[in-house]
């Protein structure tokens, strides 16, 4: 059976976000659904690094040949054996299903107090229907709330009719992809990573209430770069000066990390 995680130090601000309050009546929670960085994001260009795992069975993080930013999830996957195996087990769990079975795991998996859900703090839409099965839940419990980051930008167009739909299935373009050129010539809503505020005329999503806001579904907005950046890239002299000034980037991965374990 897949496994959804509690949410992590940045999720659960959400609980805050007035918007979003009656998404968690009774006592629902906030959850996300996470899958094997990397080798589900078909689409990913200047994020993509994966958990490669070598013959003596150790983890090492590898980056694509135009990554610019490593990816924060991979980086979790070699540090954390839980989170690696969790959302292996997840990816595994789904792929080459059909349609019908991966709603199916997905809808069985999905735990009864969820309220709103991020789909994929790792991961993306590996295929297009998979997207579909995540609509598919978002027709099914339209009092719950599910949002998703994506550089899989073809299948939301190819399913744009039903996601215009939908209030409570929340996407954002991500910025970074093989596809970027689908965000503009479509008018997605979207997000890019900056290294700093001063990088962006856009609003700074630090807790991740533009992208889950229904009424923000159309509001672009910009992330700061965080996670484990490669020793002397820009990404890591950002991120360093970033720590420097004591300006809000990131949350407590190990926090996360003890959290998944409990999942």
């Amino acid at each position: 059976m897949l496994k959804y995680s509690p949410a992590n130090a940045k999720t659960e601000a959400l609980k805050e976000v007035e918007e979003l309050k009656p998404f968690l009546a009774d006592k629902r929670r906030i959850y996300s659904l996470d899958l094997l960085s990397g080798y589900s994001c078909p689409f990913a260009e200047k994020c993509l690094s994966r958990a490669v795992v070598f013959p003596n069975g150790k983890r090492k993080i590898i980056d694509g040949r135009k990554t610019e930013f490593r990816c924060f999830s991979a980086s979790q996957e070699v540090q954390y054996t839980n989170v690696y195996n969790l959302r292996k087990h997840n990816f595994d769990t789904l792929r080459g299903l059909h349609l019908n079975d991966m709603t199916h795991e997905l809808n069985q998996a999905m735990p009864k107090n969820l309220g709103i859900c991020r789909i994929h703090v790792a991961g993306d839409f590996f295929n297009a229907d998979y997207m579909f099965s995540w609509i598919a839940m978002a027709i099914m419990h339209q009092d719950r709330l599910f949002y998703a980051y994506t550089k899989s930008l073809k299948y939301w167009l190819k399913h744009m009719e039903w996601i215009e739909q939908l209030d409570n299935f929340i996407l954002t373009a991500s910025y970074g992809g093989r596809d970027d050129d689908l965000i503009f010539k479509h008018g997605l809503r979207h997000c890019n990573v900056v290294g700093a505020e001063a990088d962006t005329h856009l609003p700074i999503d630090h807790d991740d209430s533009h992208a889950a806001r229904p009424s923000q579904r159309h509001n672009s907005f910009s992330l700061l770069i965080h996670g484990t950046q490669p020793k002397g890239s820009q990404a890591a002299e950002a991120l360093k000066l970033l720590k420097k000034n004591n300006i809000k980037h990131s949350y407590n991965r190990k926090k996360e990390s003890k959290e998944v374990a409990n999942g």
